[in-house]
Order: structure tokens, then sequence, then C-alpha cells
């Protein structure tokens, strides 16, 4: 056999096996981070010195689709900008500009939005408005997503109340009800967000009471990565315990990894919550 055949052979059986070989599938990297809105109060943790570090994270671990929190419109512009990336969502004040967003970014070269949309956590979802005993108006951002790969999916993006526990509950049944709706072709779908709420929580509690739900990080392949906690409060002398940021996941959605990043730099973290990554495939 000429080697030129052989060498052909090899190649072949590599390409083939690249293909076939489930870990090599294509994956997909999705994140939530709550960047924490641009507080002039916040003196040694300014957004004009995080910024940076917020976008060199998401950079570096190749993020395709994040779903952000408490961003403010300007901090929206400047992430996409920087990132190249486009985003769907609007200000929870509003339903234009004002007010924190609830957005999800995405990596235009490799997935396309074919239909999106922003519901308030209120009893009237349609319009900006507070819910419940809620201290603030509360906002979930939706898109229906196509990869380059042919891959369609949703995903929602939430940040619940931080001090109204019946708006919490009431929150999760309302997006419960809301993807049910919007989802008439049973596509998989990524719900993440900052919930401020933990596993113990009524509000986490009633979305995996649902049979096709999960949470990735006790789905996945890989044990969890990270510490047992998402909200720092920029305390670099206290790590958290209190896992507050999830990502839940339903259908044909197979969790690789799930990790609670801790990225920092000179003992400073980007934002007062830790990014919560997984990497999965259809």
């Amino acid at each position: 056999m000429s080697v030129q055949r052989t060498l052909l052979l090899v190649f072949s059986f590599f390409a083939f096996s690249l293909n076939t070989n489930p870990l090599f599938a294509q994956t997909h990297r999705l994140a939530t981070f709550n960047i924490r809105w641009d507080n002039p109060n916040d003196v040694g943790n300014l957004w004009k010195d995080r910024a940076t570090h917020v976008i060199q994270l998401i950079q570096f671990h190749q993020i395709g689709i994040v779903g952000t929190q408490e961003v403010l419109v300007h901090q929206l512009t400047e992430l996409n900008k920087e990132l190249g990336f486009a985003s769907i969502g609007v200000g929870r004040d509003d339903g234009a500009t004002k007010g924190e967003f609830s957005p999800i970014h995405y990596d235009p070269q490799r997935y396309k939005v074919e239909d999106s949309g922003t519901f308030w956590l209120s009893p009237t979802p349609d319009q900006p408005s507070k819910g419940w005993d809620a201290a603030l108006n509360r906002v979930c951002s939706w898109g229906k997503f196509i990869s380059s790969e042919g891959e369609q999916f949703y995903v929602f993006n939430v940040h619940y109340d931080h001090i109204g526990q019946q708006a919490r509950e009431e929150s999760s049944k309302l997006v419960l009800k809301k993807i049910q709706e919007l989802n008439q072709e049973n596509l998989p779908v990524i719900w993440m967000g900052d919930f401020n709420v933990t596993p113990d929580n009524p509000a986490y509690q009633v979305i995996l009471a649902q049979e096709s739900w999960k949470d990735a990080r006790l789905s996945s392949k890989l044990p969890s990565y990270g510490p047992k906690g998402t909200f720092s409060g920029f305390d670099w002398d206290r790590m958290p315990d209190g896992i507050i940021d999830h990502i839940f996941v339903q259908g044909k959605i197979e969790i690789l990894r799930h990790g609670i990043l801790t990225d920092n730099y000179g003992k400073k973290y980007p934002s007062d919550h830790f990014p919560v990554l997984v990497e999965l495939k259809f």
C-alpha cells in the first residue's frame, strides 16, 4: 500500500471518529451572570474598573450565550460592542431603555434569533409592572435561537425580586406557564438567571417539582466545579455558601459540565455575583 493511501485512510478514520465520538460532538457554552449595575457608590468596585474583567471573563471561557442581570443601557452597549455580540431584552421600567435589563447576549456568528420577547414578573406581564409583594419591577427576557448547526432551542433569562417571597414563588409559576405557552414545538429550553433563592426555597422547588425540568448543576456529567455559593458581595475574605444563580434545562439536553466561576483580578471580583457556566449539547 502506498504511503499516500495509508495517510488517506488514517485521516479518513480520524475524521470519522471525530464525527461519531460524543466527546467531539458540537457543544454550547452558556452562562448566567449578574454583572452588578453601575452604582457610583461601589467605591473600589466601580463599573469603569470592572468592565474589562467582565468582558475578558466571557471571552476567555468562550461563552456563546450569556444571560446577564442588573444591566443598565450603557453597560449593555459596552458589553455588546466589546464582545462583538448582539442582545435581546428591554429595560424593566419602560419596556425600552429605562431601568435594568435582564438581556440575553449572543454571538451572532454562531446563533441567530428567530423570535424573542420580554414579559414582566407580575399579574400583568405584558406591561411594565411590579408583581405581588415585590420591591421592584422584574422581567424575564427570552429568545428562540437557531445555532449554526441548525439546532433550535429557547433561552429564558430572569432576575427575581430580592424582597418579596410571594413574588418569587409566583414568578416561577408564571415563567413555567409562559414557557409552556411559547414552546409549542417542544424544543429544548435553558432557563437561567439570578433567582435570589437557594435550593431550599419553594420558588426553586416548584420548578423541579415539574418532572421535565432539571437543575444543570445536579445533572452535570462532571461534578459541579467551584464554591458552594454564587453571591460574594465583592467580599474577598468571605466565600459564599448559598447558590442563588441557577441554570435549569428541559428537553433533550445533556449537561457535560457546570461551574461557578471565581475568576478575579488583584483580589477583586468582576462582580458581586459569580457567573455560572454550563457546557451542553443537544
